[in-house]
């Protein structure tokens, strides 16, 4: 296919698929989200341990975007691809059996080296057919459905939790995997262009030095990753707090969970606006110092019980929103030194955002006492180490 190929044309199918790729990792995370609580209490584990089944998933995505960025550029774009839809499928089956907490936090990193070649091979498939104007249209398309999918998945999740139990997510997890892999098999063609020179691992940790030693880089990424790992603890805490302490039921926490992630959606349609009129590290200041305020005060509501479930929940509409003002900034913003050279980027600035946001999540578990705060505490301090890095 053309590189000049426009997303209207006879791509179409291919641009459907990998928008159903997109979608392994929100969907990995989001839909057993109502589940958590049931989870442990059915395994007799702590808060904690069913919050590393999260912590071992964002692990598994962080390095196995690493590994996989280089092996298509070696081998093409479709042999990772079966390789982790294969993985993907035989972790979700292995969740769906797991007799122990420990089995299931093992089959979550597994199947998150599965999910993260989805991720990665569409980004990689979307520059090699299209062009810069076309793949940005496209792109769209593929955030639209990952910013999408959190708001459906714990929807499914917990309605098919409330009729046939938690392990029946991760059995439908499977199925979608084995789907995927007929579609990459029958609809998805390989575009690694000819010629294209084979990495050794010399070169590959060249690169990734060089970006580690750029300044510029290192702080778009702390400001991206700090500013999630509030986020993080966040999706991997607030089950727990909404159904535990709060006595929601897993639906009612769905629907929560959904009305906050329409809030990132539309701070991110309102980001791209203001884009034509400010700068964007403008705007990632703003979002910084927004987070930061509505941080404070959900550590203040969650401590002093201040208007209860109500007050928790509109401060943390307002956390979660002010999101949408700091990804795109930063991610932007590590992109522009590099130029010509933004494809190498993508894959380190994943992995190591993702490195920070994952570190925050163990110590939010292990916070967790039974008050209704173990992410909100956490929050705060997250969002302010990005605030005071960013004054450019």
């Amino acid at each position: 296919m053309p590189r000049h190929a426009s997303p209207r044309s006879a791509t179409t199918p291919v641009v459907l698929i990998l928008g159903v790729l997109t979608a392994f990792g929100p969907m990995s995370i989001d839909m057993y989200l109502p589940a958590l609580p049931g989870i442990a209490r059915e395994f007799g584990s702590t808060t904690a341990a069913a919050q590393l089944t999260l912590s071992a998933f964002f692990v598994g995505l962080a390095l196995g975007q690493l590994v996989y960025g280089p092996v298509m550029d070696r081998w093409g774009r479709k042999p990772p691809l079966y390789a982790g839809l294969v993985l993907y499928l035989g972790a979700s089956a292995g969740a769906s059996l797991a007799p122990s907490m420990d089995a299931l936090i093992a089959c979550r990193f597994v199947q998150a080296l599965g999910a993260c070649a989805g991720m990665v091979v569409s980004r990689t498939i979307v520059r090699d057919l299209f062009d810069h104007r076309s793949s940005a249209r496209v792109l769209s398309l593929l955030m639209l459905i990952m910013e999408m999918t959190p708001i459906l998945a714990p929807l499914a999740g917990s309605a098919l939790m409330s009729v046939a139990g938690w392990r029946t997510i991760f059995l439908l997890l499977a199925v979608f995997g084995a789907i995927c892999w007929v579609l990459t098999f029958t609809g998805l063609p390989e575009t690694r262009p000819a010629g294209t020179p084979k990495p050794t691992m010399r070169t590959t940790l060249h690169v990734y030095a060089g970006l580690l030693r750029h300044r510029a880089f290192v702080g778009y990424t702390l400001a991206g990753g700090l500013a999630g790992s509030g986020m993080l603890a966040y999706i991997s805490g607030s089950s727990f707090v909404f159904i535990d302490v709060y006595g929601l039921t897993p639906s009612g926490y769905a629907w929560l969970f959904g009305t906050n992630a329409a809030g990132l959606i539309g701070s991110s349609q309102i980001n791209r606006y203001l884009l034509h009129r400010h700068a964007p590290d403008r705007l990632l200041k703003w979002g910084n110092a927004c987070n930061a305020s509505f941080g404070v005060l959900l550590a203040v509501a969650a401590v002093t019980g201040w208007g209860g479930l109500h007050g928790i929940a509109v401060c943390l509409f307002a956390f979660v929103a002010s999101l949408g003002f700091i990804f795109p900034n930063a991610a932007a913003g590590a992109m522009a030194p590099f130029g010509d050279r933004a494809g190498a980027r993508p894959r380190s600035w994943g992995p190591s955002s993702s490195a920070s946001r994952r570190s925050w999540a163990p110590w939010s578990a292990t916070s967790t006492t039974g008050r209704p705060c173990p992410w909100q505490s956490s929050s705060p301090a997250a969002e302010a180490a990005p605030f005071s890095r960013n004054d450019s």
